[in-house]
């Protein structure tokens, strides 16, 4: 019990020792915040001396259907009262992206009092139904237009099958092209049936089943008739097993025309 006090004592000088031999140098920390204050007003200094306001804007691309106007406009009432180190590229893109017809924009500034941007324009594939338009990647990138293309081929499907009827038509123009004939037409209804039409008036129904199989038979059998008496058919039925029907012009009889003799799938359509 005496000797606790004592031992207290010397714990507390010991203490007392190691906080004595501890020191801050004020000095050298004052000079450090010296430097950095000084660091971040210089940089206050160049940031104000670069965000100059925006005097200039250079638009390129090749233009059809946009105007380069509108995307001048567009760019002047986002940088209005903002210099250039400060203006938000993003908002600026995305102001002229929302341009109809529009489908790539970059913005770079371009110092020092100026902006430079680049627009890649939509490129049609195909109308979608009666007023929208499908770019080549089966993107619908406009729905409620006044004017369409006539020229384009009109595809139409359940909404959300854009892509799906895009892909289709994208992967059969060609083929048709290298047999002389001219997609105008292809449709795909809530059942999942496709069939399409071409430039000479013929419809070619491709129905549910073996789609692609379907249409390469056709490509590879009957395409050749069809180029030949295109005047007198009214429509192809390729929803057969081996071969394919023909209905005629003004005639009520259908022609059968089978690869093996085979019978109907059973995958047909009334009428």
């Amino acid at each position: 019990m005496l000797g606790r006090p004592k031992n207290r004592r010397k714990q507390t000088d010991k203490g007392a020792r190691r906080w004595a031999g501890w020191s801050v140098d004020w000095r050298r920390w004052g000079v450090t915040l010296a430097s950095l204050a000084g660091l971040v007003a210089a940089i206050g200094v160049v940031l104000w001396t670069l965000d100059q306001p925006i005097e200039a804007v250079s638009v390129a691309g090749r233009f059809q259907r946009v105007s380069p106007a509108d995307v001048e406009r567009a760019v002047k009432e986002r940088v209005h009262n903002v210099g250039l180190v400060s203006v938000d590229l993003v908002a600026v893109r995305r102001a002229i992206a929302s341009i109809p017809w529009v489908d790539t924009v970059t913005v770079q500034r371009a110092w020092p009092h100026g902006l430079r941007v680049v627009v890649s324009e939509q490129v049609a594939a195909a109308r979608w139904r009666e007023t929208g338009l499908l770019n080549m990647r089966g993107e619908l990138f406009a729905s409620d237009l006044r004017h369409v293309p006539p020229e384009l081929a009109q595809l139409s499907g359940p909404d959300g099958t854009e892509t799906l009827v895009a892909k289709r038509y994208l992967a059969s123009q060609g083929r048709l092209a290298e047999a002389g004939l001219r997609l105008t037409a292809l449709r795909y209804d809530a059942r999942g049936s496709w069939e399409f039409d071409l430039s000479n008036g013929i419809t070619v129904r491709l129905g549910r089943k073996q789609v692609d199989e379907r249409f390469d038979r056709f490509v590879a059998t009957a395409a050749k008739l069809v180029t030949q008496r295109a005047d007198d058919i009214s429509y192809v039925d390729m929803r057969y097993t081996n071969g394919f029907a023909i209905g005629w012009r003004g005639a009520a009889a259908v022609a059968r025309h089978d690869d093996n003799g085979s019978d109907n799938d059973g995958d047909r359509n009334n009428g």
